[in-house]
């Protein structure tokens, strides 16, 4: 056995290694597989034609998230695409034994929202779905990522996946974050610093003082957004936070169980002296509210700073200036003050209670500005029960706003909730590609501060002024 100081993520990878390829890929075991509408039909139907069976189906779980209207979910579906995909999941799970999460079903909800809120995503798992942002679960110390349809085919016939292992990268932050920092503002920070590509082909440690202070909530925001700085996933390492959020969860290990399982986590963690193939190191005191103005996660800036020339972005001056084309944005502007048409709140990235919490404290004895759409979306039915359960649903009713329906929503327009062309949106989701919330939608990536604040202003503005100490 090697005496050679390990790294968190080699502990968890090199222990689920079934065979190695010389030259090739490893061949890994999958300790959680999450299936949702919208990539797994093909996958099913590949193993019927194969005449293939699920060879763990305990280890696979479904829920519809993708395609799910955000309001009267209790009717049929209008969209004939989405219906379909929705009930080919459901038609696919009942075949193969597969637990279903579906509309009306009172756990059903975002993916990477379920999985941690249930007990499903535990530390030192191997965890997959057809969905990019699968990286959210490595907050708890597990390996989590995105495959596609062909691989989720390959897990669900097998429980295994080919992958190469990736490069490892650490990324510390130290210190104590300001007065209206949120976890969304560290990470849009760090990617606007290493920018979309920065951690191509490498998985991501994120440690320090600020990542072991935050939340939960907070750790499966910054793992979210990992792969939008080009990273394969990110992972932090589990402590006391992470045990006490698990602990009692439904499929969470209980009695000896958990002991045995505690024991095992608290191995989990990155040895003194392991040597990481690229380390960077931020400040929390250089972080202040982020907000994007390009298209792309990484084109982000300080709320208070200018949009920057397209000489210091760097990369291709065409790009950039195509870019802020785009966005109606040219170079030097200030981004405060900008208007705003539609605000919304939710996805796998800032879908949870937290975020619903934060949103409220800006907006409570305030009201919606005028001529603003508010999109306001729970991950899940947990965190909807939750928000009208702490009063925050009184408190955004009380300002003009609508609480809606757990689903991804208008984080991307693959069901109702688009941003009509031309429009600007303060999103709390992950990506801000042309066309992400709707064919010719402007967005602006920022946290549910932010969103806050432009949604009682009616303009881009800095949430640290409307904070109440």
């Amino acid at each position: 056995m090697s005496n050679t100081p390990a790294t968190l993520f080699d502990k968890v990878w090199d222990s689920h290694v079934v065979r190695k390829i010389a030259d090739g890929p490893d061949v890994l075991f999958i300790d959680r597989h999450f299936i949702h509408e919208v990539t797994s039909p093909v996958a099913f139907l590949g193993l019927e034609s194969r005449k293939l069976k699920v060879m763990f189906p305990e280890k696979t779980f479904a829920t519809a998230d993708h395609n799910t209207p955000t309001i009267n979910q209790h009717l049929p579906v209008q969209d004939p695409l989405s219906a379909n995909q929705l009930k080919a999941l459901e038609v696919n799970a009942a075949k193969y034994g597969i637990s279903h999460w579906g509309l009306g079903n009172p756990k059903n909800g975002i993916v990477h929202v379920v999985g941690p809120e249930n007990g499903i995503t535990l530390p030192g798992m191997t965890i997959v779905c057809g969905d990019s942002h699968t990286s959210t679960h490595g907050a708890f110390g597990a390996i989590a990522f995105g495959i596609g349809t062909s691989e989720v085919e390959m897990v669900l016939s097998s429980q295994c996946i080919m992958q190469p292992k990736p490069k490892k990268m650490r990324i510390s932050v130290d210190g104590v974050l300001g007065k209206g920092i949120t976890p969304k503002d560290v990470v849009l920070f760090i990617i606007s610093r290493l920018t979309a590509a920065g951690a191509t082909g490498y998985f991501v440690e994120f440690a320090g003082e600020v990542f072991g202070n935050m939340s939960m909530e907070g750790r499966m925001t910054v793992c979210n957004m990992s792969i939008e700085m080009g990273a394969r996933g990110g992972m932090i390492a589990p402590d006391e936070t992470t045990f006490n959020y698990i602990k009692g969860r439904e499929k969470a290990p209980a009695g000896a169980a958990w002991d045995k399982a505690l024991a095992y986590w608290k191995t989990l963690k990155t040895e003194e002296g392991a040597v990481f193939d690229k380390e960077y190191r931020f400040a929390a005191a250089d972080i202040e509210p982020m907000i994007t103005y390009g298209t792309n996660p990484g084109m982000g800036i300080g709320i208070t700073k200018n949009i920057p020339l397209a000489d210091a972005a760097g990369g291709s001056k065409s790009t950039y200036e195509k870019s802020l084309d785009y966005m109606g944005f040219h170079e030097n502007e200030a981004m405060l003050g900008k208007k705003v048409d539609y605000v919304f709140i939710g996805s796998c990235t800032n879908g949870r209670i937290e975020d619903f919490r934060a949103f409220a404290s800006i907006v409570k004895n305030r009201k919606k500005a005028e001529g603003v759409t508010a999109w306001i979306v729970p991950g899940s039915h947990i965190v909807e029960q939750q928000i009208k359960e702490e009063g925050i649903l009184d408190i955004l009713t009380a300002a003009g706003f609508q609480l809606r329906q757990p689903g991804c929503s208008a984080c991307l327009a693959m069901n109702d909730d688009k941003i009509p062309a031309g429009k600007y949106a303060v999103s709390t989701s992950n990506r801000n590609f042309e066309g992400r919330q709707g064919p010719g939608a402007r967005t602006m990536l920022a946290s549910p501060l932010v969103a806050a604040a432009a949604a009682v202003t009616g303009v881009v503005t800095d949430p640290r002024t409307l904070l109440v100490d």
